[in-house]
């Protein structure tokens, strides 16, 4: 399965990233591994998460307070946004039609 980052996600990942490098050496590196860890499961068992209201899934980081809400088109796994879990919900929600 080919897995990408809608634009807007991959801005949120790297912003997410160097704001928790920034405020603990090493801590950018952590969160990079655990988001790497939850894409590799969601690629392998994309169908194990709960298909939610408007059509995507979501994994949940167990470290850091953040989800990834993503869908599955043919053989791409999408990811649609880095989010954090108390921010303005589902403001990531239009992105899903950007995707093939």
């Amino acid at each position: 399965m080919t897995i990408r980052f809608v634009e807007e996600a991959q801005s949120e990942f790297l912003e997410t990233l160097s704001g928790y490098e920034a405020a603990r050496r090493g801590l950018g590196q952590r969160f990079k591994d655990e988001l790497d860890r939850c894409v590799r499961r969601i690629a392998d068992h994309s169908e194990y998460y709960h298909l939610r209201p408007g059509a995507y899934r979501r994994i949940n980081l167990r470290v850091f307070p953040y989800y990834l809400p993503f869908v599955v088109r043919e053989q791409t796994l999408w990811v649609l946004a880095v989010a954090h879990n108390r921010r303005k919900p589902l403001y990531w929600i239009s992105r899903r039609t950007k995707v093939g």
